[in-house]
């Protein structure tokens, strides 16, 4: 079960449900498979909504790998996340709000 309190958010592949966090490597991760702009301006895109796809898988992969998932981008093409696009949408910008809240924030 995922911990908000410890910024995870929790994520299911194919039903089985995984912890996604966005550690210090994840987030340098992150910022090398978008290869352009800041992580800041990918939370504000999230927070204004203009966010793409490719912004969302990115944040996924990112946070369930910094919660210890072994596997690979490729391996995500083939699962069902809990709650489709908006499902993982949700859970992209959850991971980010968490990320970067300030103790005592939200």
């Amino acid at each position: 079960m995922a911990n908000p309190w410890a910024g995870e958010v929790e994520v299911a592949l194919d039903g089985v449900p995984q912890v996604a966090k966005l550690t210090l490597g994840a987030l340098a991760e992150l910022e090398a498979m978008l290869g352009e702009g800041s992580l800041v301006d990918l939370a504000e895109r999230f927070e204004s909504g203009r966010f793409s796809g490719r912004d969302v898988l990115a944040v996924v992969i990112a946070g369930l790998r910094g919660g210890g998932w072994k596997g690979r981008a490729e391996d995500l093409l083939a699962v069902e996340i809990g709650g489709g696009p908006m499902g993982a949408a949700r859970v992209a910008a959850a991971l980010l709000a968490r990320a970067f809240a300030l103790p005592g924030e939200g």
